[in-house]
């Protein structure tokens, strides 16, 4: 697969997959494959890949215990199919730029110690997304690499949305409302534009993105005023496998009465609540209607 024409490819790391896409720049973008490396960590991880031609789709196993083995995993099939020299940058989905990171920036040693620092607002996305861009500068050491952050879109909230209710100290930590499925909003703005007209895009606009990560965003004159998210992902409305807003007391009682640690409650409120906690069955929307008749919730499913 060779072309004159730069070639970019866009990563976007999750907690079990690594999701990519090649794209061919002239006169516009033009996406030519995408994929991904899917169920890492599990016996049944597998490579897919869908091109524009036919004869570039497949999906095969792949062995990735963990996330450092899953991006070797695909640099490879990057040098195997493209070549070393075949890209001309990398963009990165970024979850979280804190406080500094407003806008797509290179990526340099400065903002990879920066993101190192700021990794304990969210330890369940950040570690892993670091590991992909020093995995890339490695292989590919004279590679530009970009990273969009999905914190962006948020980043000049009113101060009122901003601030948390706890004590002042904080802030000057970077402790705030940060909002998150910033990439996916902006996309969401553009589109409104193009098929509603800029006037509705200016006017007061609610957002969704759902998924198995939910939130909302609340927009007046084309800027965000608010979201439901805050400090980390798990905020908001409840998701797949997140809680959303909880009583803060929660984990002081559970702490008495369970001696769950800081750590259990964190595993529980990210993984283990949300639709799979009140469904005991799944965190898939898909799976539930058919059976909502078993839960105690009749309007599951419905509209």
């Amino acid at each position: 697969m060779k072309s004159a024409k730069p070639r970019i490819l866009t990563i976007n790391g999750g907690s079990s997959s690594i999701k990519f896409a090649l794209f061919e720049a002239g006169d516009s973008l033009r996406r030519i494959l995408e994929g991904g490396i899917e169920r890492i960590g599990l016996p049944e991880a597998t490579l897919r890949v869908k091109g524009v031609n036919q004869k570039d789709n497949f999906s095969r196993p792949v062995t990735a215990p963990d996330h450092a083995v899953a991006v070797s995993a695909l640099m490879d099939w990057i040098e195997e199919r493209l070549g070393g020299g075949a890209l001309t940058a990398v963009g990165h989905r970024v979850v979280h730029g804190g406080p500094k990171y407003s806008k797509p920036q290179r990526i340099t040693a400065e903002m990879i110690a920066d993101l190192h620092k700021i990794s304990p607002f969210d330890p369940e996305h950040m570690p892993e997304e670091i590991l992909l861009i020093e995995a890339f500068q490695r292989r590919f050491p004279e590679l530009p690499q970009v990273a969009c952050f999905d914190t962006a879109f948020h980043h000049d909230l009113p101060r009122v949305a901003q601030l948390l209710p706890i004590p002042r100290r904080y802030e000057a930590q970077g402790v705030r409302r940060y909002g998150f499925h910033g990439l996916s909003y902006e996309f969401l703005m553009g589109e409104l534009a193009r098929q509603a007209g800029t006037d509705a895009a200016q006017g007061r606009v609610i957002l969704a993105h759902l998924g198995n990560g939910a939130s909302l965003a609340a927009v007046r004159d084309g800027k965000p005023v608010d979201t439901s998210m805050g400090f980390t992902p798990t905020a908001g409305v409840p998701m797949s496998t997140r809680s959303g807003d909880l009583d803060p007391g929660l984990f002081w009682y559970l702490a008495c009465t369970e001696n769950m640690s800081a750590k259990q409650f964190k595993v529980m409120v990210n993984s283990q609540s949300g639709l799979l906690g009140v469904s005991e069955t799944s965190s898939d929307m898909r799976d539930l209607p058919a059976s909502a008749h078993d839960l105690d919730c009749p309007v599951v499913g419905r509209a």
